[in-house]
């Protein structure tokens, strides 16, 4: 859904290319988002250059016959570096990232498990209210309500045809519609222009009653 939603306030029609295909672009995004999140309990892939070795890395790797887990030599290092345009410390970095699993803060210091000390009292607490996390959090369920909000503007006729040009695979003629309608393929045209005008308007409404665009 959040997805779909950029693709929508995104889309460009003038550039020639239509609605479903430019989605599937921020789609894949967006789910190449959520595969980042739901990988590890610490954040990573904060930078393209991250994201890249995130979702490369492991292909790289196996390319060159470099150890699966482990250091990697330098001459890998170097190689994958070149191989996918980042830096030597990125990939030492990401390589360990993923090599290794997460551990406990909860645990004790002490190898044996008998001392008190955990690994967290060794940590400075730097941001302790927590509010901006919830914030976005609850920002990113309210972009995917304010899709379906927005197709309320369209009416039924509009709706349909918009989604039969635009979002269906393969997409119908202005021909086809016309012949459904009675009307004119120009005049299916218009329909359809006016009705994805309409839906970027009222996207833009929504998104700025919610706060979402700064220049709304």
């Amino acid at each position: 859904n959040v997805g779909l939603m950029q693709a929508v306030k995104r889309f460009d029609p003038e550039k020639g290319f239509r609605l479903a295909t430019y989605a599937m672009w921020w789609i894949r995004a967006a789910i190449q988002e959520y595969i980042l999140r739901s990988w590890s309990l610490v954040k990573l892939g904060t930078t393209s250059a991250q994201k890249k070795l995130f979702f490369n890395l492991r292909k790289a790797k196996a390319r060159i016959g470099a150890l699966e887990d482990g250091d990697l030599r330098p001459e890998n290092v170097k190689q994958i570096a070149h191989d996918l345009n980042v830096s030597e410390s990125e990939v030492v970095s990401m390589n360990r990232r993923l090599s290794g699993g997460d551990a406990s803060l909860n645990a004790t210091v002490s190898s044996d498990g008998e001392g008190t000390m955990q690994w967290q009292d060794w940590l400075e607490d730097e941001n302790a209210d927590q509010a901006a996390e919830f914030e976005a959090r609850d920002e990113l369920e309210v972009r995917r309500e304010l899709l379906a909000r927005a197709m309320d503007v369209l009416n039924d006729r509009e709706k349909d045809i918009l989604t039969q040009r635009r979002l269906s695979e393969p997409p119908k003629t202005l021909e086809d519609l016309a012949g459904v309608y009675g009307v004119s393929r120009e005049r299916i045209r218009q329909i359809e222009v006016r009705a994805f005008e309409k839906l970027q308007q009222r996207m833009r409404e929504l998104a700025a009653e919610k706060g979402l665009l700064e220049d709304a």
